[in-house]
């Protein structure tokens, strides 16, 4: 076996010491102290991605280039597909009329052209758009027709924020100013700390208790085998979701349970149901050409146990979303 020389040696040593490791991901210091669940879109990357390139690019360009769009954001002074790289949101509340929300984005902005886009809503439509304080804190709320106001502020000229409570929006500046790590639960912090930092997009979610009372049509946990699963979706503590989309679309979902034994339950309730797809959709296939590149996506799902957690993974090829999408190709 042929001997690495000293020169040779030091510099496969010097090779190993630098070579780039994978980071962890931090969570946004801005998230609300009381989140239960952490999203993230890497928007930068969706953009350049692939898939969005070829099938979905000139639609977002076109609308963007609509009569009304096009003069708000040249007042804005944004251009969303380059100006604005990655989105946090940070959400809780028990059910749907209970949930805060609040969502940083982080780009490139112009604060006096937004702050001036603003205040001409505010005298153009100042039934839906108007300026409040909180405090020290100056942000524009929005009062849609139906459903609750949303509120929003630039933070500086690479942060906006918005959110469904102007408490959130101020309790972000403050924590801005302060400088200090996030202030989330350390169990999502651990969460956010597990994600891929090139992912197009993650969320990871605090879920103990949330599934007590969840209850699953009949004819939907009959068709896809969904019974194991909902049996034993009340002993699961945290989900995380993966995105990967580059010239395919790769998805994980991760289940985090109570205990051994209910991820060995959740294990075998996802496989029944990956069988009951694999049986189902040739039959959709059958009957419909979109579904048929679908016999193909079913054949990726798998699922993987490793102590607590059960990962449920797959993916689409580019080739076969093209053919879902435009079947007659």
């Amino acid at each position: 076996m042929p001997r690495l020389s000293r020169f040779g040696a030091a510099a496969l040593l010097a090779a190993a010491l630098t070579a780039p490791t994978a980071r962890a991901v931090e969570p946004d210091k801005l998230l609300p102290a009381d989140s239960d669940t952490v999203t993230y879109v890497n928007l930068k990357q969706l953009v350049e991605s692939d898939v969005i390139k070829k099938f979905a690019l000139d639609q977002i360009k076109q609308a963007l280039a609509g009569q009304e769009a096009k003069k708000l954001l040249e007042e804005m002074g944004l251009d969303p597909l380059k100006d604005v790289e990655k989105v946090w949101m940070g959400s809780s509340g028990k059910d749907q009329n209970d949930t805060k929300v609040l969502v940083v984005i982080h780009g490139k902005f112009d604060p006096d052209k937004l702050f001036k886009a603003a205040e001409a809503a505010t005298k153009k439509d100042g039934d839906k758009f108007s300026m409040v304080k909180d405090g020290t804190a100056t942000m524009f709320k929005y009062q849609p027709d139906q459903g609750n106001p949303v509120y929003g502020t630039v933070v500086d000229d690479t942060t906006v924020v918005a959110g469904t409570d102007k408490k959130l929006i101020a309790d972000a500046l403050k924590h801005k100013e302060g400088g200090k790590a996030a202030p989330i639960k350390k169990e999502l912090i651990d969460l956010v700390k597990t994600m891929d930092e090139k992912a197009s997009l993650f969320a990871v979610s605090l879920v103990k208790g949330k599934f007590e009372n969840v209850k699953i049509p009949a004819q939907i946990s009959d068709t896809l085998g969904l019974a194991g699963v909902e049996k034993v979706l009340p002993k699961t503590d945290t989900m995380t979701f993966v995105l990967k989309v580059t010239g395919d679309i790769a998805l994980e979902v991760v289940f985090g349970m109570a205990d051994d034994e209910a991820a060995t339950d959740m294990d075998a309730g996802l496989a029944k149901t990956i069988d009951s797809l694999k049986a189902l959709v040739p039959i959709l296939a059958a009957a419909d050409a979109k579904a048929k590149p679908l016999t193909d996506v079913v054949k990726t799902l798998k699922v993987a146990t490793k102590k607590k957690n059960v990962t449920l993974s797959g993916k689409i090829t580019g080739e076969n979303l093209g053919k879902m999408i435009n079947p007659g190709d």
